[in-house]
């Protein structure tokens, strides 16, 4: 090995750096987060007593028969436990089938991958010395890696889940006191999530891979091979949580509304509306659970990408220690970042009012992406050599610089502020697209369908066009491994992305709270003041997965191609195979999301005609002196959720395994191209629609508010 060659693959950092500030990074996220977390349990709900409160065996909900201070208090907690034991519920069902999903999918990735070499378990010498491990390694330690992201995955979005509940009644006696402690109590909470999900994933793929080293001794690829079980843990876990968490959150706000806020005229999260407590609960399966597991997914497929496509290059051939556990690296100097970032918002400067909410939750982003780019930029240069090869699969020898990835991290890093600013622009009330699509409601819902749907495709331009700048960029400083990074990069502020996601269902359920315990107009215009805030940063979020999936999706796509060994000739548009594929796979996400739209649509029917029965049915319900049936509700969404979730599944999983055993592999690269181009608008434009139009709603209803008080006060 020539003097060059050596300078080629020296770092700057020695081994000791990653092996201390990788897994303590991620142990100060954990220890962090359950900081905030006692710091939230400070506020007090409850005294003590459980269960509801009735008299002569009739529940007393509307406003003015509520009595005095520990009433109020003691019916919040009564609420809060009636959520809690819905979400816990749906979720540990849920879990039990991904139980069994997870069991036959270690059966088949074992089976699949053992048998490459005949189960044979003997190690394989090559010329030059290096011992390589057997197919049988491949498979048992994928399906390690595949259970561990399966399990990681489950726990982020528990985890994520029992803070929601646990805060959500706390932000709601919060708002008693003003808008800076119930902001500083529901930002604190989704803070916990953010950081307990990026700590926990850190580590997990940290310990499983110091631990895989000693089993792989010098096979770095084989030992990075069987790292990516990790990821598709992860995205399973993801994929199924969305959907049923989806399904469930949806059929219950669409059956609350149209009956009690339509037909029966009832403000939304009224206590005698029977699907109430199903809407809340579903905020939290839905929006948390299922966000959680969708960006743990995110994470967990870049790093798992960016690892094997670099342990090709010299890095990993060379085994440069350091350099291969630059994409950790990245992970934990974003954490390091967001935790400085936010002790701003829960103590340095929070909102403390109204006007301060949206602008003190952007910052977050802004700041986070600003001091992180410093960071990233002394990663680079220390932890990667000056040059190495390898990473362009048809030019082995091009050179790759260190300050190229820097520039493929930022690239990410820039585009998902880019890409969060914009969502805000089109799902915030305070700017004009929101306000057009209020505006319209003057002539009725027809105009405000268009005016929306019209939103939400032009909401798609800005980030497409960012993310075509990210993979190009990427791709031409350092092939896929720059794309695989640029992931990474935009989910570098990942802790403080989740920390505003978050916050958005934790405010949403705090006005449902107010509003069932009937603590007053003024205290539910605060929640809605903060639930407004909430679906404007929920549509970042989304933003944030969706950008992210798909610079992974590409990725992940460009390991396919080389492990197929479909040449630039081979996927030419003009062959007829790929081109068949690719219009199919631009079919999928439509027949997808008709999929869940129908399922949504008949879990929502059957919940409508549950509460129309109950109100029908139920002597007193109307006046408030008689309980509404409210766990008939949640039954009804969890049954529908879980069972209408499995086709769209077997949708996705079963599509890529049938495509390429009967079409074969050029076909199927077309299929998996045309479902990732055309899915990326669908899901910012469905995603942005959504929120315009929930915003819209209360930019409608706050106005109605004002101008009912204004002429209240004239006369």
């Amino acid at each position: 090995m020539d003097a060059h060659h050596l300078h080629s693959v020296h770092t700057i950092f020695s081994p000791a750096v990653p092996t201390i500030l990788v897994p303590a990074s991620a142990l100060l996220a954990i220890a962090f987060g359950v900081w905030l977390w006692w710091r939230v349990s400070f506020i007090k709900v409850g005294n003590g007593h459980h269960g509801l409160r009735t008299e002569n065996g009739r529940e007393y909900l509307l406003e003015e028969e509520q009595r005095g201070e520990d009433e109020i208090v003691q019916k919040v907690a009564d609420l809060q436990d009636a959520i809690s034991e819905g979400a816990n519920s749906f979720l540990i069902t849920e879990y039990k089938y991904m139980g069994v999903f997870m069991a036959i999918m270690s059966v088949v990735i074992f089976v699949l991958l053992s048998s490459q070499d005949g189960f044979s378990r003997d190690w394989v010498v090559d010329d030059k010395g290096h011992r390589t491990a057997p197919a049988i390694y491949n498979g048992a330690f994928s399906t390690i890696a595949f259970l561990l992201g399966a399990v990681t995955s489950i726990l982020s979005g528990y985890l994520g889940m029992k803070i929601a509940v646990y805060a959500n009644a706390r932000t709601s006696l919060e708002a008693r006191k003003g808008i800076a402690p119930a902001f500083m109590c529901a930002f604190r909470s989704g803070a916990v999530m953010g950081f307990l999900l990026a700590g926990n994933g850190l580590l997990v793929v940290f310990l499983t891979i110091m631990v895989y080293k000693k089993v792989f001794g010098d096979d770095w690829h084989g030992l990075y091979e069987a790292i990516t079980g990790y990821g598709l843990g992860g995205s399973s876990i993801a994929l199924f949580g969305r959907v049923g968490g989806g399904i469930y959150t949806k059929a219950a706000d669409v059956g609350a509304d149209l009956v009690g806020k339509i037909e029966k005229d009832i403000p939304e999260d009224d206590p005698r509306n029977p699907a109430t407590i199903a809407d809340n609960v579903g905020d939290n399966v839905g929006d948390i659970a299922g966000m959680g597991a969708d960006l743990f997914g995110s994470f967990a497929e870049s790093t798992c990408a960016a690892l094997v496509i670099s342990s090709v290059s010299t890095l990993g051939t060379e085994h440069v220690y350091v350099a291969m556990c630059y994409p950790l690296l990245i992970s934990a100097v974003g954490i390091l970042v967001c935790l400085l970032t936010t002790l701003i918002a829960t103590d340095l400067k929070p909102a403390r009012g109204i006007n301060d909410i949206q602008s003190t939750l952007k910052w977050q982003l802004v700041i986070a992406t600003v001091l992180a780019t410093p960071a990233v930029l002394a990663v680079s240069l220390c932890a990667l050599p000056k040059e190495f090869s390898g990473i362009f699969t048809e030019e082995k020898e091009r050179v790759v610089k260190n300050w190229h990835l820097f520039f493929c991290v930022c690239t990410g890093l820039w585009g998902g502020l880019i890409i969060g600013l914009v969502t805000e622009y089109y799902t915030s009330n305070a700017f004009q697209p929101v306000q057009d699509v209020a505006d319209s409601c003057k002539t009725g819902a027809a105009t405000d369908i268009i005016f929306g749907l019209a939103l939400g495709y032009k909401s798609a331009i800005i980030p497409c066009i960012v993310i075509a700048v990210c993979i190009f960029v990427s791709f031409t400083l350092a092939h896929m491994f720059g794309i695989a990074c640029s992931a990474l990069g935009m989910l570098t502020t990942l802790s403080s992305g989740l920390a505003i996601d978050a916050y958005g269902p934790i405010s949403d359920n705090a006005g449902g709270i107010a509003e069932m315990a009937a603590m007053g107009e003024d205290i539910r215009e605060r929640t809605d003041a903060l639930d407004a805030a909430g679906n404007t940063t929920a549509a970042i979020g989304k933003g944030f997965a969706i950008g992210s999936a798909a610079l992974v999706s590409l990725a992940l796509f460009g390991a396919y191609v080389v492990q197929a060994d479909i040449t630039v000739r081979d996927s030419s548009i003009l062959d007829p195979e790929v081109f068949s594929g690719l219009l199919i796979g631009a079919m999928l996400p439509y027949w997808f999301s008709a999929m869940t739209m129908k399922s949504v649509g008949k879990a929502a029917l059957a919940m409508v005609e549950e509460v129309r029965r109950q109100f029908a049915t139920i002597s007193g319900l109307m006046e408030g002196t008689a309980r509404p049936d409210y766990r008939r509700c949640v039954e009804i969404s969890t049954a529908a959720s879980l069972s209408e979730m499995i086709p769209p599944g077997c949708l996705v999983m079963l599509t890529p395994v049938v495509v390429g055993v009967l079409f074969g592999t050029r076909t199927l690269a077309g299929v998996l191209a045309g479902a990732l181009v055309s899915g990326v608008q669908m899901a910012v434009s469905m995603s942005n629609t959504g929120s315009a139009w929930d915003n819209a709603k209360k930019y409608v209803e706050v106005g109605t508010m004002l101008l009912t008080h204004l002429v209240l006060w004239v006369y």
